[in-house]
C-alpha cells in the first residue's frame, strides 16, 4: 500500500490572501485550493449568450445577475466557488473578508459543463450548492449540443425536481426567477459538429 501525503489545510483567510495576489482564479474546497482551467471558445460564448439573454428579462424584476468574477461563499460546506453566472432575487447578502465581498444568497446558479469540470459540477459543487437555503435553481448547460439540465427546489423543502430541456426550439423556464429563455438564444452562433470540449 502506498501512503499519500496529505495536503496541508489552507484557511479561508490564507486562500483569499493568495487569490488576491494570483494571476489566475482558483476555488476553495474545505482547506484545499483548486486551480481553475481556462475555458473553450464555446464555453465563453455560451456564458456570454446566457448573460445577454437573461439580463434584459431581469431589468424590471427584483432579481439581478452577476458574472463569473463574483465568488459565492457556501459557509455550511466551507467553499468558495466562481459560478459561470449567478442570479440573486431580493437584496444580495455578502460575507466581507480581506476587503472583498462574497455572495451568500444566490437564487440561481449556472454552470457550463465541459470534460474538465463536469464531474465537479455534478458532484462536489452540486452537493455544496444544495446547502444554500436561498438557491432555487441549479442549471447545467452542455456545450456540445443544445441540452440543459435544470434542478429546481420545491418551495419550502429540500426536494429538487430535475428537468431536461433539449433542442434549439425549446425554452428554459426558471421558476425561481420567473424567467423564460429560448435555447436558441443561449446557443446562438454555436456550430456543434465543429466543437471540441475541454
Amino acid at each position: 500500500m502506498v501512503a499519500h501525503a496529505r495536503k496541508p489545510y489552507i484557511s479561508p483567510e490564507e486562500y483569499l490572501r493568495r487569490e488576491d495576489a494570483a494571476a489566475t482564479k482558483s476555488e476553495y474546497v474545505d482547506g484545499v485550493i483548486v486551480a481553475m482551467s481556462g475555458a473553450t471558445p464555446e464555453h465563453a460564448e455560451i456564458t456570454f449568450n446566457l448573460a445577454t439573454a437573461i439580463g434584459p428579462k431581469l431589468r424590471d424584476s427584483r432579481c439581478r445577475g452577476f458574472s463569473a468574477d463574483l465568488r459565492v461563499r457556501i459557509e455550511a460546506a466551507n467553499r468558495y466557488y466562481y459560478p459561470d453566472l449567478t442570479v440573486v432575487c431580493g437584496e444580495p447578502e455578502y460575507e466581507s473578508r480581506r476587503g472583498f465581498r462574497h455572495l451568500l444568497n444566490p437564487t440561481a446558479i449556472f454552470e457550463v459543463l465541459s470534460d474538465s469540470t463536469e464531474r465537479r459540477d455534478r458532484g462536489e459543487k452540486w452537493e455544496a450548492y444544495w446547502e444554500i437555503e436561498s438557491l432555487t435553481n441549479y442549471v447545467l448547460i452542455h456545450q456540445d449540443r443544445p441540452f440543459i439540465e435544470l434542478f429546481s427546489r420545491k418551495s419550502g423543502d429540500d426536494e429538487w425536481l430535475a428537468t431536461r430541456v433539449e433542442g434549439l426550439d425549446a425554452v428554459l423556464k426558471l421558476p425561481g426567477i420567473d424567467c423564460m429563455v429560448p435555447l436558441s438564444e443561449i446557443y446562438e452562433n454555436l456550430k456543434f459538429g465543429e466543437m471540441r470540449d475541454a
